[in-house]
């Protein structure tokens, strides 16, 4: 087996919990990218296995500690323990996440279930490498139709890995039906977003639910989630996103829930939001779920003022006793950060406004303790007290 060498430095960050090495704090490495090898410290001590990246600044993602080896054995255990987890939460719904990568102490790899198919991502050069076996192991463990590698995010390309789609087991068809609650959706897994849907909000629409009310906007509502399961609380429903695919989606699905009193429109919702301010519209319930403002450091700064434009436009439009729903899921934006841009748009708003819930991303996309990556989607449920 090869041999990585990583510094003092890289070795108290595993000592932490941080399953990562930087390239900066690799001081020696006889490997070839996407090999899986053995991680030895400054004084000679092996430390474990991890999976080697040649082309990324995340040059070591740890799979094991001491002698224990990274065999297709391990691979298959710890696929066996992330799908028994999933199996326990009784989740109530046919699309789920089933692998999440380091919290499942599986780094780099995706796997989402869409009914009887699975989509995969291989986000690192060792689990590109391994793919061929991990698909074996998902077909004995979960026996799907069907998996299709939906390896085209752009992360790949700081691996140094291509990005396509490719169709590993099986039959995947263009369209999948998924029911999340009592809503059922159809699914694009070739070319929707991410594997298919945003499969982390499942129950934070739940908690919403329990307060919507009244008239409902749902901005940057995609494919309609928020909106449609939050449709049979609501009187009459307004989902506006800047795509006019993602709009005749909310339609489709609408109209596939016999829900009759959702509209859609396809704007730019900072615009929109400005729009129904000056008209002096008003509504009960409100649902921000934008895309990452803050896709690194360097755009955090923006990403602020953009979620704070958001958020004070909605609570403008806001009634008394109305809640709002305001999510990001930037990760370099904390929660800590998130709360405080909430705190100034109140105070700019001129609204009394108290947290009801703080929530996350769903149990089926856990958070590792020490990855603080693992913790990306921040979810308020604030109530507009005046």
């Amino acid at each position: 087996m090869s041999t990585v060498v990583i510094t003092s430095r890289g070795e108290e960050r595993i000592r932490n919990g941080h399953p990562w090495v930087y390239r900066s704090d690799v001081a020696e490495a006889q490997a070839e990218g996407g090999a899986t090898v053995r991680l030895v410290g400054s004084r000679g001590r092996t430390i474990g296995h991890a999976l080697y990246s040649d082309k990324s600044e995340i040059a070591i993602r740890l799979l094991t500690h001491g002698n224990e080896v990274a065999d297709p054995a391990m691979w298959r255990t710890r696929l066996q323990q992330a799908i028994a987890f999933r199996n326990d939460l009784s989740i109530d719904a046919t699309a789920y996440r089933l692998v999440h990568g380091e919290a499942d102490r599986l780094p780099s790899l995706v796997v989402d279930r869409y009914g009887d198919y699975l989509v995969v991502q291989a986000l690192s050069q060792g689990v590109d490498r391994l793919l061929p076996d991990l698909t074996r192991i998902l077909v004995e463990l979960a026996r799907p139709a069907g998996i299709l590698a939906r390896n085209d995010p752009r992360v790949r390309l700081l691996e140094g890995l291509e990005q396509r789609v490719d169709l590993l087991h099986g039959a995947v068809p263009e369209a999948i039906e998924v029911r999340e609650g009592a809503v059922r959706y159809q699914v694009d897994p070739y070319h929707g977003q991410k594997t298919g849907l945003f499969l982390d909000q499942r129950e934070n629409r739940v908690a919403a639910a329990e307060y919507a009310h009244g008239r409902l906007l749902d901005a940057f509502s995609y494919n309609g989630g928020f909106a449609l399961a939050l449709a049979p609380k609501c009187d009459e429903v307004l989902a506006v996103d800047i795509s006019e695919e993602a709009v005749a989606r909310i339609r489709a699905n609408a109209e596939r829930n016999g829900l009759r009193n959702v509209e859609a429109r396809a704007m730019n919702v900072f615009d929109e939001l400005r729009e129904l301010e000056r008209r002096g519209e008003r509504f009960d319930t409100i649902v921000l779920d934008p895309p990452a403002f803050a896709k690194n450091r360097a755009s955090v700064t923006k990403a602020l003022s953009g979620y704070k434009e958001i958020n004070l436009r909605a609570l403008k439009l806001l009634s008394p006793g109305g809640f709002l729903v305001t999510c990001s899921c930037s990760y370099n934006v904390s929660e800590a950060a998130f709360a405080d841009v909430l705190a100034a748009a109140a105070v700019d708003a001129r609204a009394d406004v108290a947290v009801v819930e703080k929530r996350m991303q769903g149990r089926d996309h856990p958070v590792l303790m020490t990855v603080p990556e693992t913790f990306y989607l921040k979810c308020f449920i604030l109530r507009k007290i005046a």
